[in-house]
């Protein structure tokens, strides 16, 4: 399963470096549109979100997308994920974070909607992320019933994506042809 991952991660990081900045531009307009119709019917009081770095979709735009009470993501040293607010700032390892103060791990159990990044998705909610677990342990702490949607280019929302015991499911997918889409609900 894991030589499968890696080498699902690897086609689909070379894909994703190959889409000329226009393509990845318009991507994330359409993407933004979609994720604007989601928030309309929704109605989150709070969302938890995430800063696209490199080509990953959504584009600097995103996290201000996102509403007036977002939470975004800090990769802390264990690869698990913080939450905070505020400005995004330069940091540590080069990323993008919010400049306000910690809420801790367990700051995602606020939120009414969740938007993850995903290098590919199934029919059946199955996501893929980059490796290091850092989404799958944050999902973990999802209140039962709250949306959980992954962002994809089109070309990675796939039939199959493989997927382990303690891979966590996604319930919706934004792709910039098809906009949202709910995906099959998945037992906790």
């Amino acid at each position: 399963m894991l030589a499968e991952k890696t080498a699902l991660r690897t086609t689909l990081l070379s894909a994703r470096r190959a889409i000329p900045a226009t393509a990845r531009s318009f991507a994330a307009e359409r993407i933004l549109a979609a994720v604007a119709e989601l928030l309309m019917s929704v109605r989150p009081g709070t969302v938890a979100g995430y800063v696209p770095v490199g080509s990953e979709p959504g584009g600097p735009e995103l996290p201000n997308a996102l509403g007036p009470r977002v939470l975004l993501p800090v990769l802390m040293d264990d690869l698990d994920l913080d939450w905070a607010g505020g400005a995004l700032v330069p940091g540590p390892r080069g990323l993008l974070e919010p400049s306000g103060p910690r809420l801790g791990v367990t700051a995602i159990t606020t939120a009414d909607l969740v938007i993850v990044p995903a290098l590919a998705v199934d029919h059946s909610g199955a996501r893929l992320g980059k490796g290091g677990g850092s989404y799958d342990r944050a999902l973990a702490r999802v209140r039962s019933g709250v949306p959980v949607v992954a962002v994809v280019y089109d070309g990675e929302f796939l039939p199959r994506v493989p997927a382990e015991p303690h891979d966590r499911p996604v319930t919706g997918v934004i792709t910039p042809s098809g906009g949202f889409e709910c995906l099959p609900r998945h037992v906790d």
